[in-house]
């Protein structure tokens, strides 16, 4: 599982022009899901997600996590995070999770993250989605 973490000032999803998920600042998060991923790997993420230290204290420091300083988090399914670019100039997804099980590992994701933070949206599983964002820093993590 590789979560691609960005500091947002706003973020939010679009699918067939409405928005479906939206954010005024926190984190937007992009979630790739691999065959090997199990629910424990979930729970580790979901934990270290809500954690992570990236926003910014009364000093300038990153030491405050999303719940700290009150954030939201938008949380979108990522099919192409699975990728394998090491190679060739075209990339491979035999790493990915089958769409049946990676949607059904992104919902328990959804549900772990809820139950630890009252503000989360998230996109549309497997819809083509237009994601807007304003990249607070620029700050950007992959958690995996």
């Amino acid at each position: 599982m590789k979560l691609l973490v960005q500091r947002a000032k706003n973020a939010s999803v679009t699918v067939e022009g409405k928005v479906i998920g939206a954010i005024e600042h926190g984190q937007m998060v992009l979630v790739g899901i691999e065959k090997a991923d199990t629910e424990a790997d979930l729970q580790r993420l979901a934990d270290k997600l809500l954690k992570y230290r990236m926003f910014s204290d009364e000093d300038g420091k990153m030491n405050l996590n999303v719940k700290q300083a009150e954030g939201g988090v938008l949380l979108v399914s990522q099919f192409t995070l699975a990728a394998e670019t090491k190679k060739g100039l075209r990339p491979g997804f035999s790493t990915a999770a089958i769409p049946t099980e990676a949607e059904r590992l992104f919902n328990i994701f959804v549900e772990m993250v809820r139950k630890q933070h009252d503000n989360v949206e998230t996109g549309q599983f497997g819809a083509d989605m237009q994601v807007s964002l304003i990249n607070d820093g620029p700050v950007t993590f992959m958690l995996d």
